[in-house]
């Protein structure tokens, strides 16, 4: 065993492991995660109908063949909103199917890794199994780089200065809640753009933001993207974007 594989640790059967993977560059793992990727029974993650599933695809290079993986495949996603009923029923007979299987193979002590995306416990899929599972099973959650904090390095953007209150909002909230929000924020993470740009563009500009909004897609992977909001011509985005507004602080 590596000197890193002994700082790692291996899994421990029987329990599951909310795995962070961060923001999408594999490097940016930490040794704790990279370790349960190596070692878990039973590896599994969260897709989108028809999708490899991102999560999966930051670690792939960590994943040796003849893993076993558990592909737990969302019934649906940004294809009806969420609030609405088919959305919520479908989402929870998806979740309570999926504890079970998850269930099933701890109590035959049997370890799992799920893999989240960022941190587990910030908007993560993960913390619905933590919710249904924790208590009856042992759980430990690795914690991730955020997507967020990946997405403000990249665009260069320290995120708050001195007494800077940052506030993270969903893109999915009401235009007018948006502007208000921002309105009193120091500094802003707008996340769940993808569908919700051109509102979330409106809300920025009525709070009076545009100028320090930085659009980011696809932080830290390949296909990375960064520029101001302003010279973003699209109104729809990808799933992985986000629009942060650096705060300005006290100038010293």
């Amino acid at each position: 065993m590596s000197d890193l594989d002994h700082l790692a640790g291996s899994a421990v059967g029987g329990t599951l492991y909310g795995i962070g993977v961060g923001p999408g560059d594999v490097r940016l793992l930490t040794l704790r995660a990279a370790g349960l990727v190596r070692s878990v029974d039973v590896l599994a993650y969260f897709a989108k109908r028809g999708r490899k599933g991102n999560a999966r695809s930051i670690v792939s290079a960590l994943i040796a063949d003849g893993r076993e993986e558990l592909r737990l495949e969302y019934p649906v996603t940004d294809e009806i909103p969420v609030e609405h009923d088919d959305y919520q029923s479908q989402i929870a007979e998806f979740y309570a199917a999926t504890a079970a299987t998850i269930e099933a193979h701890l109590s035959s002590k049997r370890s799992v890794g799920l893999l989240a995306e960022g941190d587990p416990f910030f908007y993560g899929s993960f913390m619905h199994m933590w919710r249904r599972l924790d208590g009856r099973y042992p759980v430990e959650v690795v914690p991730g780089v955020t997507g967020m904090s990946g997405c403000w390095t990249r665009a260069n953007a320290p995120i708050t200065w001195g007494d800077d209150i940052l506030t993270v909002l969903p893109g999915t909230l009401d235009e007018h809640v948006l502007t208000e929000r921002l309105k009193t924020s120091n500094a802003a993470v707008i996340m769940k753009v993808g569908r919700n740009l051109a509102k979330v563009r409106r809300a920025i500009s009525a709070a009076g933001l545009l100028a320090r909004a930085i659009y980011v897609e696809r932080g830290t992977m390949p296909e990375e993207r960064i520029l101001p909001l302003a010279d973003l011509s699209a109104d729809v985005g990808p799933y992985f974007a986000m629009i942060i507004v650096p705060g300005e602080g006290r100038k010293i």
